[in-house]
């Protein structure tokens, strides 16, 4: 399901402006007072489903990974696995060679 995007007040007309979403304040507004041409606000209704919630985009599972360890209990059907930041180069290497032998995604290799 592909998700909406819903941008910040005015974002179109300055160049300043971030068009990550702000909920709009002023007493006078137009998308705060749900004037459908003004644009889509985030309501609970936009909610993805049970089933695709919390998912990757390749439609995995994330799971952290810090360790050798923690690669054993990974379903490689349904999970991919993310290597924490804190690990190292050398154990960087360990999990993406233990990963490719049991042919589990990585995301960030």
């Amino acid at each position: 399901m592909k998700r909406r995007k819903f941008l910040r007040q005015t974002v179109h007309t300055y160049k300043r402006l971030k068009k990550s979403w702000r909920k709009p304040r002023g007493s006078t507004s137009k998308l705060r007072r749900h004037m459908k041409p003004k644009g889509l606000r985030p309501v609970i209704g936009y909610r993805t489903p049970k089933t695709t919630r919390f998912l990757h985009p390749s439609g995995f599972k994330e799971i952290l990974v810090f360790n050798l360890k923690d690669l054993e209990r990974i379903d490689s059907k349904n999970e991919a696995v993310k290597i924490g930041s804190s690990v190292g180069k050398r154990k960087r290497g360990e999990i993406l060679k233990k990963a490719e032998e049991k042919k589990i995604k990585v995301l960030n290799h």
